[in-house]
């Protein structure tokens, strides 16, 4: 699965990832936690560790309202790839997601 990773401190890059529940947990170091930003305005979603402020994970990137507010911060690595709603999974992000969210979150 095609995903755009993001680690703190480090620029987003793609990566190949197994799309399996023990691949994704050990990317973010835990737990696992889907969360749909407002700003995502397609069926891209965060993949991030459920724990990550509990445990004192490095911050990460914030999450900004549609006015560009921040309403929240992603501690720890997470990706991000897509979640459409007529299916059962997690799949790759298209292209056009990748140059979105790169810069969005570079």
């Amino acid at each position: 699965m095609k995903v755009l990773l993001v680690k703190p401190h480090e620029e987003p890059k793609v990566v190949e990832i197994e799309n399996t529940l023990d691949a994704k947990q050990e990317i973010v170091g835990g737990f696992i936690e889907m969360v749909t930003p407002p700003s995502h305005t397609d069926d891209a979603v965060i993949i991030c560790n459920e724990l990550g402020k509990c445990m004192g994970l490095q911050l990460n990137r914030c999450l900004r309202l549609a006015n560009g507010h921040i309403y929240d911060v992603i501690a720890g690595t997470f990706f991000i790839c897509r979640a459409p709603w007529d299916s059962e999974g997690f799949e790759s992000l298209t292209d056009e997601q990748i140059e979105i969210y790169s810069k969005m979150y570079a």
